[in-house]
């Protein structure tokens, strides 16, 4: 298999860019054929680990924890819900990718205007950036836990990930995807052992992957939070637009013969094996925060949700369920490896989330800049929020500093409620289109089916859950003034997304009628 480094010689810092979806790597890792399946499987694994990265980033570690805090396991069957969901966006987004050669970014940009281009653009950029604040926070606390570094130059310190970047870009794409499944290991194996050692109720555990009508109920309050609200937490953390753009874009790192309508089914085939797999240990990695919630802390012991509290809870004797886990807290061990896991966690997006900006860069607005650069501009503008929460909270206590950050990182997901239905929506009409795909690669009627329903269900869900997070950025206890507020804000907000998706909707129809319109008029001509 061929392992190309990931950037080409270039001669200018920003270049017009047009071509291949991340042509540096488009088509550079040939599979043999007639090598068996397991080898075959192999072959195509990686990509999908790169995109679950993103469903298990330091986002989605309080939600989990929080949910399973504060009740018990009933939300396990909303990070079951929300993993199948993220299965199927993403296999579509892959599929997108094989068969039309595009990423969803040219995809898009292909049959709509250059201004919904770039407003579109923006928005994703946003998005990614409102992932990566969350990125900068948990490696900014790993580095302060385990090594003691003063907040402020930790969170310095992970700009200089860019220097791991340009590393990973000499070593080739085929192991920057080994690099990335061996860091998810990490974190899973972490969080096994925990929980292992804390003893759950299997039993319990598995009644919870059933939904129940508690489960989205909206009249029980536990520590300010309802099962509604922990589901949307959960949900707003899990899917997430810019691994549709990213898988879009990395699914076609395998060197595909697209006259041959077999292998391109071949490739659709093993790209959505391998998306599933890694998207299923995915779901693992947050079941297995959601009983660290339960089962390793008495109920109620964790008063502090960010990486702090969950960090001292560990270390806290008096917080742990058992005996054994009491025993080996003593050490230092479940503290110090709930760091190293969450360390983990903010480096695996290094790579995934360079590469998903340069691909919307490209696709939304054809323009080209070197993977470090744009890493380096990406984590600047990231660092920036972090680095003026943490100024403003130093002369204030602790337990200040910890809630600021860990605010910080909850309302910096408002963007991607924002900008989850212009990746979703568009992707799903794609898919759905015999012009794009072909009869053989459109989506089939009961994919279909799930995907509107997923896609409705999402932007209801986001919709419903803005004025929330919006009324999180007036602090933990807003008044009626500030909650009014935010419900106008919200309001506001989602006039303009429907505005913005029925833009989008008519662009999009219209760009595929004249794509039909070119394709019948080259066969007539040929």
């Amino acid at each position: 298999m061929n392992s190309t480094p990931l950037k080409k010689r270039q001669h200018k810092l920003i270049e017009y860019a047009n071509g291949p979806s991340l042509e540096e790597i488009n088509g550079t890792i040939s599979v043999p054929k007639d090598i068996g399946f397991w080898r075959t499987l192999l072959a195509y694994s990686g990509p999908g680990a790169l995109v679950a990265v993103g469903y298990m980033d330091p986002g989605n570690w309080s939600t989990s924890i929080t949910g399973g805090q504060n009740f018990s396991y009933l939300l396990m069957s909303v990070i079951l819900i929300s993993s199948l969901i993220a299965m199927l966006l993403q296999y579509m987004a892959a599929k997108l990718g094989i068969v039309t050669q595009m990423d969803l970014a040219q995809a898009i940009r292909a049959r709509t205007s250059k201004s919904l281009g770039i407003v579109l653009w923006i928005l994703t950029e946003f998005a990614i950036m409102a992932t990566d604040i969350a990125e900068v926070i948990g490696a900014a606390i790993a580095l302060y836990l385990l090594f003691k570094i003063p907040l402020v130059i930790a969170v310095f310190i992970t700009v200089f990930d860019v220097l791991l970047l340009l590393l990973l870009t000499k070593i080739g794409f085929r192991k920057i995807e080994a690099i990335v499944v061996c860091l998810i290991l990490v974190i899973l194996l972490v969080f096994v052992y925990q929980v292992v050692l804390s003893s759950p109720n299997w039993g319990q555990v598995f009644a919870g992957l059933v939904p129940t009508s508690e489960t989205f109920s909206n009249s029980r309050t536990v520590a300010g939070m309802t099962p509604l609200s922990g589901a949307l937490g959960i949900i707003g953390a899990t899917v997430m637009p810019h691994n549709l753009y990213l898988h879009s874009a990395i699914s076609q790192t395998r060197k595909t013969d697209h006259h041959d309508e077999e292998a391109v089914a071949r490739t659709v085939k093993f790209a959505s094996l391998d998306s599933n797999i890694q998207l299923t240990a995915a779901f693992f990695v947050n079941a297995l925060l959601l009983i660290t919630g339960v089962a390793v802390f008495k109920t109620g012991a964790v008063k502090d949700p960010s990486f702090f509290g969950l960090y001292q809870a560990l270390s806290n004797t008096a917080s742990l369920s058992n005996g054994v886990l009491i025993s080996v807290a003593r050490s230092g061990i479940l503290s110090s490896l709930f760091a190293v896991a969450l360390l983990a966690s903010g480096q695996n997006s290094t790579i995934t989330g360079t590469l998903t900006g340069q691909v919307i860069m490209e696709g939304f607005i054809h323009m080209r800049m070197p993977l470090w650069l744009r890493r380096l501009v990406t984590r600047l503008l990231s660092v920036i929020p972090v680095l003026i929460c943490v100024l403003l909270t130093s002369g204030k206590s602790a337990i200040d500093e910890h809630v600021a950050l860990n605010d910080l990182m909850n309302n910096s997901q408002v963007f991607l409620a924002f900008a989850l239905p212009f990746s979703m929506l568009p992707l799903l009409m794609m898919t759905d289109s015999s012009a794009e795909m072909g009869q053989r690669f459109k989506n089939s009627w009961w994919i279909k089916g799930l995907g509107w329903f997923s896609v409705i269900a999402l932007t209801g869900l986001n919709m419903y859950g803005l004025a929330p997070q919006i009324a999180g950025f007036f602090g933990d206890n807003p008044t009626k003034s500030q909650l009014a507020w935010s419900n106008w804000i919200a309001a506001i907000l989602i006039a303009i997304i429907i505005a913005l998706l029925a833009w989008t909707i008519i662009e999009l129809r219209r760009g595929n009628q004249q794509y039909l319109a070119r394709k019948e008029q080259s066969t007539s001509e040929s």
